[in-house]
């Protein structure tokens, strides 16, 4: 992807079938879906691709285990499905992992047992390996550091994990490979309408200032938890629909969950489902549900949550985390739709919601990484009748994203790019240096800083530190340390000045000390 080529294209006056405002998992999904539909696309994006909620996940394409306990049969199928859609369709970035449920008490045996035994036969012919009984010694063969008072042994099953980020940017190329335009840093700060209908949206580019306007047969509305700021645009008197809630991870060593297998947590004491998972050399615990009073593209944990994480973590470990084990922590908001009152947001339903305004102005939210092919699906079907476009049948449940390849290893970090590796190796041929890692404590190469600043549209260090690598949720203090040398190497593939190059370091070290702790 070249931005400066997409953005000339964009702008060359015409008229797109979608506009799709939203460049997270859902908007994504359904800039795939319109254009494998052969639909003209333009997607915007205010900040970076993923750069709120779709990048800070648990990193698990999965079910939903607690949605089964709740009685949400209809959204566990669909999750379960579009789990094996996704594992076939993009196994370079998704994989199984195992999980162990640790049992302490008498009755948790049957209960948890029978209720994965469900949660197998519920994914039919795209399940994975069938969930089994497990004794306290296997148990501890799976997880070595599991706290071993009391333990009466463990139910391991299996679900989907994957890399949050890095599936935005394939498929923002699997959108452009289709025939769309995905533009990132760009803000949409108006929409007009004509005779009554939405048909235009105002733009501003965030690099450099530029205002566009775009016109659309329709315009869809998949900004997450900033959703009701774009109905407001199109209905200053619109209802607010979407709740913020909270979400927050804390990434330790590896040494603290060894195993290969990740520890589910059925019920803490919230009432929710607690994680622990093995990812790119660490370990993610989370996470939490707290009700947020406003969206915020940066949200920052709270004390009380990062409590309750590492609470809940020595309660499970025999080595007791602290806080300056924290490698890094990061907060995420959920888009849950509200149904009114003043419920908790743990109750809220992570089902997808689509609404059509009396504009034509079609809003899509709620939902989940796992099901977001068929929140794209719903989506177009629904914004193809508003917009009058020729009805088309929906073909993403068989169609390979950008990289396609089922032969990477996924311990290797490169195996998210697929069949990019080819494009890594031709850099480090041409310069040697480029197979230097950034840093010591970071598994990237430098190739790879060249590579997302030519090919996937990173523009800022933290486009490279956080999404185009997970340096800043590995290691966030060494991500700082690597930050002049990815402003360096971005300077010099973008044609940027020294004081491009200062303002970036600064930019970025302020931006990552808010995932210390300590």
């Amino acid at each position: 992807m070249n931005r400066e080529r997409l953005l000339e294209l964009a702008t060359d006056g015409r008229e797109y079938d979608l506009i799709v405002v939203g460049g997270g998992a859902t908007g994504l999904g359904v800039a795939v879906e319109a254009a494998s539909r052969g639909y003209e696309s333009l997607l915007l994006e205010q900040a970076d691709f993923a750069q709120g909620t779709s990048s800070r996940s648990t990193k698990l394409i999965h079910g939903g285990v607690r949605y089964l306990k709740q009685g949400n049969i209809s959204l566990v199928l669909e999750a379960l499905h579009e789990r094996g859609l996704l594992i076939r369709n993009a196994p370079q970035l998704v994989h199984h992992l195992s999980f162990v449920v640790p049992l302490y008490d008498w009755w948790e045996g049957p209960f948890y047992g029978i209720g994965l035994k469900v949660y197998d036969m519920m994914a039919g012919k795209l399940g994975l390996a069938p969930s089994e009984r497990l004794s306290p010694e296997e148990t501890r063969e799976h997880l070595p550091t599991i706290e071993p008072d009391g333990l009466r042994g463990g139910v391991i099953y299996f679900d989907g994990q994957f890399d949050d980020s890095r599936l935005a940017v394939t498929l923002a190329r699997t959108a452009e490979s289709l025939g769309a335009i995905p533009l990132n840093h760009v803000r949409v700060v108006g929409i007009d309408h004509e005779d009554g209908l939405v048909r235009t949206v105002s733009a501003r580019d965030a690099l450099t200032g530029f205002e566009y306007e775009f016109r659309g047969r329709v315009v869809v509305n998949a900004t997450g938890v900033f959703t009701d700021s774009i109905r407001e645009f199109d209905d200053p008197s619109a209802a607010p629909i979407v709740r913020a809630s909270q979400g927050v991870h804390i990434v330790l060593d590896r040494s603290f969950l060894p195993g290969d297998s990740a520890i589910m947590v059925p019920e803490t004491d919230d009432g929710r489902v607690l994680f622990a998972v093995p990812w790119h050399g660490c370990v993610i615990v989370g996470t939490t549900d707290t009700p947020m009073p406003e969206a915020s593209l940066e949200p920052r944990p709270l004390d009380e949550e990062i409590d309750f994480l590492l609470t809940h973590a020595v309660r499970y470990l025999t080595k007791d985390p602290t806080p300056a084990d924290v490698l890094s922590c990061f907060a995420g908001l959920r888009p849950l739709v509200s149904e009114g009152g003043d419920e908790n947001t743990a109750a809220l339903s992570r089902d997808h919601t689509v609404l059509v305004s009396a504009s034509g102005l079609v809003t899509i939210t709620g939902g989940k990484w796992t099901t977001y092919r068929r929140m794209g699906e719903d989506c177009v079907n629904q914004a193809a009748q508003i917009g009058g476009l020729e009805p088309r049948e929906s073909r993403t449940s068989e169609l390979r994203l950008h990289g396609w390849s089922d032969t990477l290893d996924p311990s290797d970090p490169q195996s998210v790019y697929g069949t990019d590796i080819a494009g890594l190796s031709e850099l480090i041929e041409q310069r040697p240096e480029l197979g230097e890692l950034l840093h010591p404590s970071l598994p990237y190469k430098q190739c790879e800083v060249v590579w997302a600043a030519r090919v996937e549209m990173a523009r800022h260090v933290e486009d490279m530190l956080a999404r185009r690598t997970r340096a800043l949720l590995l290691n966030a203090r060494a991500s700082i340390e690597a930050a002049p040398l990815v402003a360096k190497l971005m300077a010099e593939e973008l044609g940027r000045n020294e004081a491009w190059i200062e303002a970036e370091v600064a930019a970025y070290r302020e931006l990552a000390s808010g995932y210390l702790l300590a």
